[in-house]
């Protein structure tokens, strides 16, 4: 059943460009109320400005308790409460665990898992207040763990671990809990990782619908569907779904079908961090630099 979000508050994190951006302008254009929270404040503040008064920009980093509470309270005094809260912050690395540069690996970890441990936590009260809804941002990462994604793959697994978690705890408390999963999307972070000279040719080599990319509006058709109806998941597109009846049986898919790569792929990390430094070579997209800067 769905429900309007016409008059409703809607905080989004990492709301510079992408899945977060496109999101806050549908919701604005079905009446919502949008806080855009994020480090790019100057592309976040483009996002705002195009929207117009029904949204307002905050720069904050999701790792940063003081940060959120800050913008919280902001958000609040600004919208008057809080209905919505979208944790969509997420950056990528690439590199294998043996050579990743350790800085980017556990910086992934700390936005992706706990950016948004963070920001339900801080934001929970007012959610509460108005028995609204969360929605976690995971990944196919989550049930497809791909060599080169030890990092993404751990921390959105967590992020659907947690979420599952939380809506038991607070369903008694009128508050609905989300965990979407969205494959490869044509965004910053899957275009620059696609763009890396060896774990780009590494990701095109993933078979049929694993490996293929889709379209942002895509995304947005799914998520704005799932958002509307306060979905308990929501997959980006719907097969996403299946994977998770099968997921037990994938781990050794996936290493048999990385045999014949990854070693090559390994002796070339290895050059590409000699010529350009371990995190140069490891840091991804905009975000992600954003991220590991701060």
């Amino acid at each position: 059943m769905a429900r309007k979000v016409s008059g409703k508050v809607v905080l989004i994190t990492g709301a510079a460009r992408g899945m977060g951006a496109g999101l806050a302008e549908r919701l604005a254009a079905r009446g919502a109320k949008v806080a855009l929270v994020g480090l790019e404040a100057e592309e976040q503040a483009k996002v705002a400005e195009r929207i117009g008064t029904a949204a307002r920009s905050w720069e904050a980093d999701v790792t940063s308790w003081e940060a959120l509470e800050r913008v919280t309270g902001e958000v609040v005094e600004h919208f008057g409460g809080i209905d919505v809260v979208i944790a969509n912050a997420g950056i990528a690395s690439t590199g294998f665990v043996r050579s990743v540069d350790p800085v980017a690996f556990e910086k992934v970890i700390e936005v992706d898992l706990l950016g948004v441990w963070r920001t339900f936590r801080v934001t929970l009260p007012h959610v509460i207040e108005r028995k609204g809804y969360l929605l976690a941002i995971s990944s196919l990462a989550a049930i497809t763990h791909a060599p080169g994604m030890a990092n993404y793959a751990a921390a959105k697994a967590g992020v659907e671990a947690f979420s599952n978690s939380l809506r038991a705890e607070v369903a008694h408390l009128g508050v609905k809990v989300g965990v979407a999963h969205p494959t490869w999307i044509r965004t910053d972070l899957v275009e620059s990782a696609d763009a890396h000279p060896v774990f780009g040719k590494l990701r095109a080599g993933m078979p049929g619908l694993i490996g293929k990319t889709y379209p942002l509006s895509t995304a947005l058709d799914c998520l704005e569907a799932g958002i509307l109806r306060r979905g308990r998941t929501i997959h980006v597109p719907r097969w996403v779904g299946a994977l998770k009846l099968i997921r037990a049986f994938l781990p050794p898919i996936i290493e048999l079908g990385s045999r014949s790569r990854v070693p090559s792929a390994d002796k070339l990390a290895l050059e590409d961090i000699a010529k350009r430094g371990a995190r140069e070579a490891s840091v991804t997209g905009h975000g992600g630099r954003a991220a590991t800067r701060a």
